[in-house]
C-alpha cells in the first residue's frame, strides 16, 4: 500500500519537532495548540544562547565522561560480550543516563552540527544494540547477572523479567528514555539505528505487558512518554494504547510514593515522589490530547490546581521532603530542607508546556517561566560542568554543587533539557500565533497554511522591553498572541499562594507600527487581530520593578516574611555580597530598593540593592568559617547595606549562606 510523506509531530523533551515520516492519514485528534520546533528557532540573545552553546561544548561532553568512567558505558559492553566483568554501577537505573545524554547530544547536534559527537554516538548506539537481548529484551544488570549465573542481579530487579517493575526495578523506566533518545537521534540523523532497538524493545513489552497478560504497572513513570514519541514517529496505535495500559492499571490500592494510591483519573492532589508525579502528568496528558479524554483532562487540571495553589515554592520548585523526594502536605514548605529536584523542575516545565497546549491559557506559562528563570536554572553552574540535586531556598553554607552524582539523574537530565529551551518560545494554531518566553531570536514559523518569519529582539530578564518584527510571506490575516505575564499584572504566582506586597501602578505598553494600542487581553494573551504586512513592528514595554513578595498566611516557614522579585526572577542574599553572613539578616518592611545592571558579576547579573538588620543569634556559640561571627547572643545593627542576586546564580563563587527569605520587620 502507498503511503504519504507527511509531517508529524514528535515531542523531543516536552518540545516537538516535525520531521519527514511514513504516516496513512494526519486527521486525529491532538493538542489543539501546536508549539513550534526548536529546530524553526535561532536563538541571538545574551541569556540563553551562550548557556545552549555551553551545554554542548561543557556539560554533554563530560557527562559521557562520566558515563565512561563510572562505569555505565562499560555495563553495555558487559551485557554485549565485547568486555567481561560485573555490573560495574550502583543502581540498575545507570542504563537511563546514558539513553538521557543521547537525547541531550542529538538535540545539540540540530544546533551545533558535530562530526566528531555523531561519530561517538554511532559507536555508543552500536554498544547498546550489542547488549540488546535476541527478543528485544534490554536491562543490562539482568543481562549481565545471567552471565554470572544470576550473581550481581541488584536486588530491585526481582528474580524474573518486570516483576519488581512497580516497586523499583526500573526496566520499564530505562525503556521510557531509551524511546526519547531513540525519537531524538532519528530526528536530528536520519538514521534508525537507535530507533530500530528501541522499536525491537517496544515490541517486547507489548508482547509481554497487557489485560491478560502481565499487568504491572511502572514504579518510575516515563514509559508513558516515551511510547507516545514512538507513536508519533511509527504512527503505530498500538504503542499508543500500551502507554494508556500503563496508566489504566495503576492504583487504586498501591503506594501514594509513586501516585499509585489512586487510579490517575481519579487523581486531584499532587502526592509522592515529583518526577515521578511530573511525567506521570505529562503522560497524562498526551492521553487527554490525543484521545480527547475529558476525565485525565479532568484529572490533571485539578492536580495542577492542588500544585500550583498549596505546594509550589516561590522559585517554581517542587517537592518539599527529601523523604520521599516529593510533596508534603498543602502549604508545608520548609526553607533550608527544600528538595526542589532539578529533575522535578523539568518536569514541572513538561507538565505546564502541555497544559498550556491543552487549554490555551497565559497561567500555565507563567508557572514555566518562574520555574525555568530559578529552580531549573539553579540546577546547574555558570561553568555548565557543576550541578545542585536539590535547590533550596536557605542555606547554612552545607551545600555545595557537584560534577556528578551516584544517583546522576540530574545532570543527565540537564543536558537533554537545555538545548530543547528555543522549543518552548512559540506555539500555534491554523490561525494564531503564540509568543509565550521573550528572547532574542529569529524564526520561520507556519500558522496554518501562511509561512511567517517573525523575531525578537529582548534583553530578557533584565529588561522588559521587547520588540516583534512580523514578516509573513504574503500579507495576510491571523492572530498575534502575546502573553502578557502575570507578574506584570500584580500576580506574583497564579492561585494566590504568593502575592506582591503592594500594588504596581504602571501598565504594560504595547504599540504597532509605532501606534499605542490599548490591550485586549483574553486569557492572559494580548490579542493582535490585523493584516500583518512585511515589517510590522510590535513592541511591549513590561514594567520590571522590583517586587516584594509575601507567602500565603499558610506557609508558616514564610509567615512575616519578604522575598524580592523583579519581573520572572527570585532573588536572594549570598555570602559574599553580605559580608559572609546573611542567615541573621532582617529587612524592613519599607526598605527603599534599587536596582542595576553589574556586568562584572556573575557573567553580568541584575543585582538589587537594599539595606537590612543584622540579628545575630548565637549557633552553639562558634564561629563558622567564612561567615560572620555570632557569638553574641542577642544584637542589631541597622542600616547595613543588602545586595541581592538571582536565586539560580547563587554557589557558583563557593559555599556559604544563602536565603531567599527575610523576616520582615515593621517599621
Amino acid at each position: 500500500m502507498n503511503k504519504l510523506i507527511i509531517g508529524i509531530l514528535i515531542i523531543a523533551g516536552s518540545s516537538f519537532f516535525l520531521i519527514s515520516c511514513t504516516k496513512k492519514s494526519s486527521n486525529k485528534a491532538d493538542y489543539p495548540i501546536q508549539p513550534v520546533p526548536f529546530t524553526s528557532v535561532k536563538l541571538t540573545d545574551n541569556f540563553w544562547a551562550p548557556r545552549i552553546k555551553r551545554n554542548a561544548a561543557v556539560t554533554i561532553p563530560i557527562a559521557f565522561g562520566y558515563c565512561e568512567s563510572t562505569g555505565r558505558v562499560k555495563n553495555f559492553e558487559i551485557a554485549a560480550g565485547t568486555d567481561t566483568g560485573k555490573f560495574q554501577t550502583i543502581y540498575p537505573f545507570d542504563d537511563s543516563d546514558v539513553y538521557k545524554i543521547i537525547e541531550g547530544a542529538s538535540y545539540s547536534l540540530q544546533t551545533f552540527p558535530d562530526p566528531k559527537l555523531e561519530s561517538y554516538l554511532d559507536s555508543l548506539i552500536h554498544k547498546i544494540a550489542l547488549a540488546q537481548e535476541p527478543d528485544g529484551y534490554l536491562y543490562t544488570n539482568r543481562t549481565i547477572a545471567e552471565k554470572h549465573g544470576g550473581a550481581g542481579l541488584h536486588e530491585w530487579a526481582g528474580k524474573n523479567r518486570w516483576e519488581m517493575d512497580s516497586v523499583l526495578s526500573h526496566e520499564l523506566y530505562n525503556l521510557g528514555h531509551l524511546y526519547e533518545a531513540a525519537v531524538a537521534h532519528y530526528q536530528a540523523t536520519g538514521k534508525r539505528t537507535l530507533l530500530d532497538i528501541a522499536l525491537k524493545s517496544a515490541a517486547l513489552v507489548n508482547k509481554d505487558f497487557g489485560y491478560d497478560r502481565i499487568k504491572v504497572y511502572p514504579g518510575h513513570q516515563v514509559i508513558e512518554m516515551g511510547l507516545v514519541k514512538l507513536y508519533r514517529v511509527t504512527g503505530e496505535k498500538k504503542y499508543l494504547d500500551l502507554a494508556r495500559f500503563f496508566l489504566d492499571i495503576r492504583g487504586p490500592r498501591g503506594e501514594q510514593y509513586n501516585q499509585a494510591n489512586l487510579k490517575p483519573v481519579d487523581q486531584t492532589e499532587a502526592v509522592g515522589h515529583s518526577v515521578r508525579a511530573t511525567y506521570m502528568y505529562s503522560g497524562m496528558a498526551d492521553i487527554a490530547a490525543i484521545e480527547n479524554d475529558a476525565a485525565y483532562l479532568n484529572a490533571i487540571t485539578k492536580i495542577w490546581v492542588d500544585l500550583v495553589y498549596s505546594k509550589m515554592y516561590l522559585t517554581g520548585g517542587i517537592g518539599a521532603s527529601g523523604g520521599n523526594e516529593g510533596f508534603a502536605g498543602p502549604f508545608v514548605l520548609p526553607n533550608m530542607s527544600a528538595y526542589c529536584e532539578t529533575c522535578a523542575s523539568i518536569g514541572d516545565i513538561f507538565f505546564n508546556h502541555r497544559l498550556f497546549l491543552l487549554h490555551g491559557q497565559a497561567k500555565y506559562i507563567d508557572v514555566l517561566e518562574k520555574t525555568l528563570y530559578n529552580s531549573m536554572l539553579s540546577g546547574v553552574s555558570l561553568s555548565a560542568d557543576r550541578f545542585f540535586y536539590p535547590n533550596p531556598l536557605e542555606s547554612e553554607g552545607k551545600n555545595k554543587r557537584q560534577a556528578w552524582f551516584g544517583c546522576a539523574c540530574c545532570p543527565s537530565n540537564v543536558a537533554r533539557f537545555v538545548p530543547a529551551i528555543p522549543g518552548y518560545i512559540y506555539a500555534v494554531t491554523d490561525r494564531e500565533l503564540y509568543v509565550n518566553l521573550f528572547i532574542s531570536n529569529d524564526a520561520s514559523i507556519s500558522v496554518g497554511k501562511r509561512k511567517i518569519n517573525i523575531s525578537q529582539k529582548a534583553n530578557f530578564p533584565w529588561d522588559g522591553k521587547v520588540e516583534i518584527t512580523v514578516n509573513p510571506e504574503k500579507t495576510d490575516k491571523f492572530i498575534l498572541k502575546i502573553r502578557i505575564p502575570g507578574w506584570a499584572q500584580n500576580e506574583a504566582l497564579p492561585g494566590g499562594l504568593y502575592k506582591f506586597a503592594d500594588k504596581d501602578s504602571e501598565s504594560v505598553k504595547l504599540m504597532v507600527n509605532g501606534k499605542d494600542l490599548e490591550i485586549n487581553i483574553v486569557d492572559g494573551y494580548a490579542l493582535l487581530s490585523r493584516k500583518w504586512e512585511k515589517g510590522d513592528k510590535v513592541e511591549i514595554n513590561f514594567p520590571m520593578p522590583v517586587r516584594k513578595v509575601v507567602a500565603d498566611e499558610k506557609v508558616l516557614e514564610d509567615k512575616d516574611k519578604i522575598a524580592f522579585q523583579r519581573g520572572p526572577v527570585i532573588f536572594c542574599a549570598e555570602w559574599p555580597d553580605n559580608a559572609g553572613s546573611v542567615l541573621d539578616l532582617s529587612i524592613k518592611k519599607n526598605a527603599s530598593v534599587t536596582t542595576e545592571f553589574d556586568p562584572s558579576l556573575l557573567e553580568g547579573t541584575q543585582v538589587i540593592k537594599t539595606t537590612g538588620i543584622y540579628i545575630k543569634k548565637t549557633r552553639d556559640g562558634k564561629s563558622e568559617t567564612g561567615l560572620r561571627p555570632v557569638s553574641t547572643p542577642v544584637s542589631t545593627s541597622v542600616g547595613e547595606p543588602v545586595n541581592l542576586i538571582p536565586y539560580a546564580l547563587w554557589n557558583n563563587r563557593g559555599p556559604g549562606q544563602m536565603k531567599v527569605w527575610f523576616s520582615a520587620i515593621i517599621p
